[in-house]
């Protein structure tokens, strides 16, 4: 693929995109989004997007566009950003079913605990998705490169993700932008086969 055919941007904070994110967030991350926040998944990231100041705001995401149409898209935050980081967006959502996001929570506790393991300095990599039909032509490797510039620019000293242990593909992507595996999550999960790999790399 014609790299300079990709055009990269900062996403915006309306409802549309929202949608596109929260889709490819859910396919990233093997439909736990979906188990988290119900049938409803994408409408509620969607709202919560438009907000600033949380984990799944439009301020977090860049989008990777060819032809004017969205063909990529990746999300991340400092440390610190996570650390401030308010839950209120997504409560306030029409849909959000604070009993069923205890449930999965219970259910998932350890799971969910990585995040706020993350180190001073880091910045963490939420996710990154590319369109099916264009895998494997460097979308992701670019929006790594769009990611690596938005971390230096923030002053952060590490990159850092998670990614599913069963994601061959996405860990030897991964592997070959120089990062490696620093540990396992968790040790003891309820669901068998729910297991992440957290990755870093020094900037």
């Amino acid at each position: 693929m014609d790299q300079h055919s990709l055009i990269f941007r900062a996403a915006k904070p309306t409802f549309e995109e929202g949608l596109v994110f929260a889709r490819h967030l859910n396919a990233v991350a093997e439909g736990f989004i979906q188990l988290m926040y119900g049938r409803r998944f994408a409408d509620i990231i969607a709202t919560a997007y438009c907000h600033p100041d949380h984990d799944y705001s439009f301020q977090n995401v860049t989008f990777a566009e060819r032809d004017e149409g969205i063909v990529g898209m990746a999300a991340g935050y400092t440390a610190e950003q996570h650390r401030r980081s308010s839950d209120q967006p997504l409560k306030q959502a029409p849909g959000y079913s604070a009993l069923r996001r205890a449930v999965v929570g219970v259910l998932c506790a350890p799971l969910l605990r990585i995040l706020d393991t993350l180190a001073d300095g880091d910045f963490y990599l939420l996710s990154i998705a590319v369109d099916k039909e264009l895998r494997g032509e460097g979308v992701g490797s670019a929006l790594i490169d769009s990611i690596e510039d938005r971390a230096r620019a923030s002053g952060s000293r590490r990159l850092s993700l998670d990614v599913s242990a069963k994601n061959e593909g996405a860990r030897r992507l991964y592997e070959r932008r120089g990062m490696t595996v620093e540990s396992q999550w968790p040790k003891r999960l309820i669901i068998p086969g729910l297991k992440l790999l957290r990755m870093t790399k020094t900037l």
